[in-house]
């Protein structure tokens, strides 16, 4: 049997399906091939498990046309798929799994692809309402309509030898009076989905100020993806200490990078962005800043998650940018509420680890 899925095409989203690529590997064992299709840079994101067989690049805006829609489709069809499990509910991944000639065709029945699939999933609703699902659910929901036994949602990742080398040089780089085994506190505010989770540079510095003078030994890391280098240098900057850095002068920032530095930290704290997944896959004590989004749209098992958010009337809304102007489901958390909550995290990982 070849299983093709296909996977989401955002950082946070792609995490979440890792469940889902346990259980069919798990299930299926060697009885079955499973290819992934993918936008490349997740292949990094990826490395160091072993669920797929095979990957299939896939960006239908790529400059390179053999990773676009036309191109992936005729390569899938020429390796004959049984059956396609089709993560993300845009009609455009159903017409690829339709073009590449899978039987079966699994998803949900959404945005007009009905039509599309062989196995058409209801969305789950609270009357006339769609529910508001993980991706970790809904994509287990898939694996169970092809005969997967439900899993724990439990996400996961790997790193390399390399992945941890490279850690262990930008960290001693960046701070080398510190000591290794002091605890690591990893920041990241910003994600690729709009500046509206954004909780700000000047929260951010005045919290790594408080944990730096609270927290003897601390290093406070603010990680960045590439767009984000120059917020990840204005909390540097604006926090002033040697003991709070930034990756933003990394020439590369890989996920292998991101993975094995979030993996080493005591306590993350984010916006409900990718890293935050990340965190998860690894079991660190996280805190997640929610503002715009709904926090049932990202949850997984997290065993050490603290998620803070405000109970507004324009809360959730899902945009990108706050159409009222104030940005208050962010501006409004304050830091030192946060702050209580780091130095919490931070005492029960003491407590963890020393017993």
């Amino acid at each position: 049997m070849h299983i093709v899925v296909i996977l989401p095409r955002w950082v946070g989203d792609l995490v979440m399906t890792t469940p889902l690529l346990r259980a069919l590997r798990g299930h299926f064992a060697g009885r079955a091939r499973i290819t992934g299709v993918l936008k490349p840079m997740f292949a990094e994101l990826l490395e160091g498990t072993s669920w797929l067989d095979d990957m299939v690049f896939y960006d239908r805006r790529s400059k390179d046309p053999t990773r676009r829609f036309r191109a992936v489709a005729r390569r899938l069809r020429a390796e004959r798929p049984d059956v396609a499990v089709i993560v993300p509910n845009s009609l455009s991944t159903a017409a690829l799994a339709f073009m590449a000639g899978a039987r079966r065709r699994v998803g949900f029945a959404r945005h007009w692809r009905r039509f599309l699939l062989t196995d058409p999933l209801a969305p789950p609703r609270d009357g006339f309402r769609i529910r508001p699902v993980s991706t970790a659910e809904h994509a287990m929901d898939l694996a169970a309509r092809i005969g997967v036994p439900r899993q724990p949602l439990a996400l996961e990742l790997a790193t390399t030898p390399a992945d941890e080398a490279l850690a262990d040089d930008v960290l001693a780089r960046l701070f080398p009076e510190h000591d290794p085994a002091g605890p690591l506190v990893v920041f990241n505010d910003n994600g690729a989905f709009g500046p509206s989770k954004s909780w700000g540079a000047d929260r951010f510095a005045a919290l790594g100020r408080l944990v730096a003078e609270r927290v003897p030994g601390a290093r406070v890391l603010v990680h960045c993806g590439p767009g984000d280098r120059a917020d990840a240098r204005a909390i540097e900057r604006q926090a002033a200490l040697p003991a709070v850095r930034s990756l933003a002068e990394e020439a590369k920032l890989p996920f292998g990078l991101a993975k094995a530095v979030i993996r080493r930290a005591a306590a993350v704290v984010t916006t409900d962005s990718g890293p935050r997944h990340i965190a998860a896959a690894f079991r660190r004590p996280t805190i997640v800043l929610h503002g715009p989004m709904d926090p049932r749209l990202s949850r997984s098992e997290e065993p050490r998650l603290v998620e803070l958010r405000l109970d507004l009337a324009c809360s959730p809304c899902g945009k990108r940018t706050c159409p009222l102007d104030h940005h208050d489901c962010m501006r409004l958390l304050s830091v030192d509420d946060v702050g209580r909550s780091v130095l919490t995290l931070l005492q029960e990982n003491s407590r963890c680890c020393s017993s």
